[in-house]
């Protein structure tokens, strides 16, 4: 396995501020095709950012559009993913016809609702727990979009949360809903496994599963990168891309409802 460094550079990434587009490149949102096979939505959240600039070009060349669900979380460079480090990566990504939604500020985890109205809130980090009434939910979910409107006023940003993990709760959905939004899980077949250990679950198992068993209308689930994960998924992330538009598949943003 490659040090940090030349992994890094495998990857097209480099230890300051992710690159803005070219000065003149087109960032038109193209028509979406008429796909034989159906369409598909990709939904990609934060993690730690390692493969960021290589899934986003892989994206751009494509011409594929996704949901990014937007955490202030941790990143491979020892910044956090909504800091001024980021601001021209989600710039870009505004730029190229994405749509956003929120997937919490701090990337906690929901836990057992312990009373009416109230949900508990904890790190797994070690970073400490609350409780949250209605309006302390409200401000969690609501801070990572102010924080990127405040980066990209005209970014579009869908009634939509998803729990860290995927995680909820009956009062946090019922919290939410009372904010304005709804919550996006994945589907089963969507979930492209780039959380799951490499050596149990490499990358070509991994790509092979995704392009033989995903269907019209599934709701795919990845990340910018996951630390814990010693081959990157990024690096095969073209290939599924490649299969999925060969096999007539096309993408899509959720709609703001969601699936």
């Amino acid at each position: 396995m490659p040090g940090r460094r030349s992994l890094l550079a495998a990857l097209g990434l480099a230890a300051g501020p992710a690159a803005r587009p070219a000065a003149g490149q087109s960032l038109a949102r193209p028509a979406l095709p008429q796909c034989r096979a159906g369409t598909l939505y990709l939904t990609i959240d934060t993690g730690w950012g390692r493969e960021a600039e290589m899934i986003a070009a892989a994206m751009r060349r494509h011409e594929v559009r996704a949901t990014l669900f937007l955490a202030h979380e941790p990143d491979f460079r020892g910044d956090r993913t909504l800091g001024p480090g980021w601001a021209g990566f989600w710039r870009a990504r505004v730029a190229e016809g994405h749509a956003f939604a929120s997937h919490t500020w701090r990337h906690w985890y929901l836990g057992t609702d312990p009373g009416p109205g109230l949900v508990r809130y904890a790190s797994r980090r070690g970073e400490g727990s609350e409780t949250l009434d209605q309006a302390g939910f409200c401000a969690e979910l609501a801070r990572p979009m102010d924080a990127l409107r405040a980066i990209a006023p005209e970014a579009r940003i869908l009634p939509l949360w998803r729990a860290p993990g995927g995680r909820t709760s009956p009062n946090a959905l019922r919290l939410a809903a009372a904010c304005g939004l709804r919550h996006q899980g994945w589907t089963a077949r969507g979930f492209l496994g780039d959380e799951l250990d490499s050596a149990r679950s490499p990358n070509a198992t991994l790509l092979a599963q995704a392009l033989r068993q995903i269907r019209d209308g599934e709701v795919l689930l990845m990340h910018w990168g996951v630390r814990s994960r010693r081959e990157p998924f990024g690096l095969v992330f073209e290939d599924l891309l490649t299969g999925l538009l060969a096999r007539g598949f096309c993408f899509a943003p959720l709609p703001p409802q969601g699936i």
